[in-house]
């Protein structure tokens, strides 16, 4: 009821404040909506476009032509939604989220704080504030309860709660102890089943683990092919997961037309999943040269959330989060944005992903400034949250622009990101599948 009621009263505000809507006209279709856009930033064309109306036809974008005087006149009795003050852009896509589990605190054990229908609630919660950050689309990169995510994404697709369309990875795949395992609890703690269901001992067994995660609804794979900076117990720059694990993997989601991405920190470790054939690398912190030309070379995307470190590094010291936490983000902090320079000076694919969870959900967008900081242009960083993480997801054809076909999902801010790029962090309007939901 909560979230029903939540969803209630953003229709309601944003009816008040975006939506002019007249009596209703039989010749207009319901599902027809007329967005008026004072400035379009197109990812496709990396153009930003003047005075545009969008037309939406059941949820997706119909056509977009010229508003103004001499344009063709809208129907009378349309829905019109008057953006013609800000600029607009395609609805955002998070590549690396965690929204089915508890933010990141200072107990190494929190997620054994925490029934499972207390995570479905914050989930919900999660969800929502990632959509009205104009997150219209991520990719669940893990959560510790198997399947939570999935549930979510189910929940979302059905209309009980709002939130962004979501690639879910159901659990995540590690070796026992590893870092995608809760660790630093007492040894004669036993964890939750649900918690261990992507932990593998070898490659036979990783390949039953795998199927079982797409027969209860995972659309990708996420591995852990090295250990993790907040996780007790393991190391970054230490491979985790083999290569033959890691390839057993890869082998059954090509199988089912689906994909991998590996957590991967260590150059070894990257360089491994890359071998394995994994489609795209989290974090990537500590890669070599080597590891970008051959990320380059087999046209692998590397998914950098270079934005974490200084979060970890202030709120961590000052919430007194574990020392080896610490130790290992300072570690890995400065050599990560090093190497997302040379990313981007080399020509690599990078996705916008940036372990929200990690820190506060609905903060998202404050990495676009550190992509800029190190080596993007402010419409390469937008091309990374809209096409170039939609080609990741392998969903193009629905999401990341909005051009004719695609889903009508859309923001609206008041400045100009291409002058200031931090102005993405206060999104003042969403709509999702042509429903103003802000």
């Amino acid at each position: 009821m909560l979230v029903r009621s939540l969803l209630l009263a953003a229709l309601c505000a944003s009816a008040t404040s975006a939506l002019a809507q007249a009596a209703p006209d039989s010749t207009v279709p319901d599902s027809t909506v007329y967005v008026r856009a004072g400035r379009l930033v197109d990812p496709e064309s990396g153009q930003v476009l003047t005075s545009r109306l969008i037309r939406v036809e059941q949820g997706r974008v119909a056509a977009i032509t010229a508003d103004g005087p001499g344009a063709a006149a809208i129907p009378a009795g349309a829905r019109v939604v008057d953006w013609s003050g800000y600029t607009v852009l395609p609805g955002l896509i998070d590549m690396h989220v965690h929204l089915a589990d508890m933010d990141q605190s200072d107990n190494v054990a929190e997620p054994l704080l925490h029934s499972a229908m207390e995570i479905a609630y914050v989930g919900a919660r999660n969800a929502r504030t990632t959509l009205m950050a104009g997150f219209t689309t991520v990719h669940n990169c893990g959560n510790f309860r198997a399947y939570a995510d999935v549930e979510l994404r189910n929940a979302i697709n059905r209309g009980d709660v709002i939130g962004p369309r979501i690639s879910a990875v159901g659990a995540y795949v590690t070796i026992p102890g590893g870092g995608g395992e809760v660790t630093g609890f007492a040894p004669d703690v036993e964890v939750p089943a649900d918690m261990r269901a992507g932990v593998v001992a070898d490659a036979a067994d990783t390949t039953r683990k795998v199927n079982a995660l797409f027969q209860h609804g995972a659309d990708s794979i996420k591995l852990i092919a090295t250990g993790a900076v907040l996780a007790q117990g393991t190391e970054p720059g230490q491979q985790e997961l083999s290569e033959d694990e890691m390839r057993a993997a890869v082998t059954v989601a090509k199988a089912r037309g689906s994909w991998v991405t590996a957590h991967a920190h260590g150059a070894a470790g990257i360089k491994s999943a890359m071998r394995a054939g994994v489609k795209a690398i989290e974090h990537a912190s500590l890669i070599d040269d080597e590891g970008i030309a051959m990320a380059k070379a087999k046209g692998v995307w590397l998914d950098m959330d270079i934005y974490d470190g200084d979060y970890i590094a202030d709120y961590g010291r000052a919430h007194h989060w574990p020392a080896d936490m610490l130790r290992k983000n300072d570690d890995t902090t400065q050599a990560q944005r090093d190497g997302f320079a040379k990313a981007v000076k080399a020509g690599v694919k990078l996705s916008f992903g940036t372990d929200a969870g990690v820190y506060p959900h609905g903060l998202n967008a404050r990495q676009f400034k550190y992509m800029v900081r190190y080596g993007m242009t402010p419409m390469q960083a937008i091309q990374a949250a809209t096409t170039v993480s939609a080609d990741l997801l392998g969903w193009s054809k629905d999401v990341g622009a909005l051009s004719p076909g695609h889903y009508a999902d859309m923001i609206a801010v008041k400045g100009d990101p291409l002058a200031d790029i931090s102005v993405l962090e206060h999104v003042d309007h969403v709509i999702k599948g042509g429903d103003v939901v802000k």
